[in-house]
């Protein structure tokens, strides 16, 4: 049995363990009850529970989780619409959002997959400054797609 401060008291019964719970004002939680002997501690357990929930609450707020956003290309996409979906993908790259970007060759666009990886490069070239490459331009199928991740910034 161990106390709230780590003093050990040793083997003891239940009984007895229970008792100076209860003299102390405090809980007994077995920290671990597959233990021989189980393993007791003397503690304000609502309290600990308490400062427990707080510190995930601290936790919750300053994660950042990353959503995988998902942009759509053509190969047949003019310059200034591709600059203007990369405006969008420079946002959500800043906002620290991975970006999944992709092309669906319709017909006779897929015996030419190279026109399409040719479109991702161009594209990466345009986010490049706030943008690395973490899976490169590779044809799934129908799909060429290519994942981006927000580069790392010291501040």
């Amino acid at each position: 049995m161990i106390d709230d401060e780590g003093k050990v008291y040793g083997i003891m019964s239940a009984y007895d363990a229970n008792r100076l719970a209860m003299d102390m004002g405090l809980d007994l939680v077995k920290v671990a009850p597959t233990a021989v002997p189980p393993v007791c501690k003397l503690m304000d357990y609502g309290k600990y529970k308490f400062d427990l929930s707080k510190k995930q609450r601290e936790q919750r707020k300053t994660q950042h989780n990353a959503e995988m956003k998902e942009m759509w290309l053509s190969i047949t996409i003019e310059q200034h619409d591709l600059e203007t979906k990369a405006k969008l993908v420079h946002r959500f790259l800043e906002d620290g959002d991975k970006v999944k970007v992709s092309i669906r060759m319709k017909g006779r666009q897929q015996a030419r997959p190279e026109y399409g990886i040719e479109v991702m490069n161009k594209f990466h070239a345009c986010v490049q400054d706030v943008g690395s490459i973490d899976r490169p331009p590779k044809q799934e199928g129908r799909n060429i797609i290519m994942i981006l991740i927000p580069k790392k910034v010291n501040k």
